[in-house]
């Protein structure tokens, strides 16, 4: 047990599992959508729904989505912040089955009309899980370099991209891969030991398979910010 897990997160609060996490659903969402979105639908699930707005949950996934992380004094002003940015959002109620009463769906679009979904949950704490991407099944928790391909399934591609990690001195925590079918649309999600080269990542992004690559920073860390000149925005040649 760590001091975190007696004390929780710094923050700004009231609480860590609807105001900390789900600022960090927010962050990741950012940049999973590989620059700073101008349009946002989140739909909240089962207690995220039902008392979010006493907890601030709606302006901490807009703080998020900003860039701010959990201990941001402009959480509270989030709102405001999203008109200065040029970013509309919305909140609606939704089921989303199974999943930890915690749970939001975000749909995201850029000014030049790329588009993100996810499905996260804050499990306590400040904890988060992202638990689907673009319909994907990931489980990844923000707590480390996180790397998301998404691409056509073909022979191999995962043996190359383990190897290229490997070439680039990094280690793997995780791993977990789905697919739509055969030969269809596929994602891997690794969680490494420390981030990617910009060079590494490029050379990655160039390959005929890849449809984009997404190198997602640590978002559990006290002051984690992701700002909109950090957001890496690799794309494939297949969309």
């Amino acid at each position: 047990m760590s001091l975190l897990d007696m004390i929780g997160p710094v923050m700004i609060g009231p609480s860590s599992s609807h105001t900390a996490g789900a600022c960090r659903i927010g962050l990741v969402g950012r940049q999973l959508l590989g620059t700073p979105p101008v349009q946002a639908r989140a739909s909240l699930h089962a207690s995220f729904a039902k008392t979010g707005k006493g907890h601030g949950t709606h302006q901490a996934i807009v703080a998020g989505l900003l860039g701010y992380g959990p201990d941001d004094a402009r959480l509270p002003n989030a709102f405001a912040e999203a008109a200065r940015a040029n970013l509309a959002f919305e909140f609606t109620d939704t089921d989303l089955g199974e999943v930890h009463p915690n749970s939001a769906q975000l749909d995201l679009q850029s000014a030049a009309g790329e588009a993100c979904s996810l499905i996260a949950s804050s499990t306590g704490g400040g904890v988060i899980e992202v638990i689907r991407v673009d319909g994907f099944r990931v489980s990844f928790s923000g707590a480390s370099f996180t790397l998301l391909i998404r691409y056509t399934d073909a022979l191999g591609v995962i043996a190359r991209v383990t190897a290229l990690v490997a070439a680039a001195g990094v280690n793997i925590a995780a791993l977990i891969c789905s697919r739509q079918k055969r030969g269809g649309g596929a994602m891997t999600c690794l969680e490494l030991d420390g981030p990617l080269s910009g060079p590494a990542l490029a050379f990655l992004s160039s390959w005929p398979e890849m449809a984009w690559v997404r190198m997602v920073r640590p978002v559990m860390d006290a002051g984690a910010t992701i700002g909109g000149g950090d957001v890496p925005v690799l794309t494939g040649t297949t969309a």
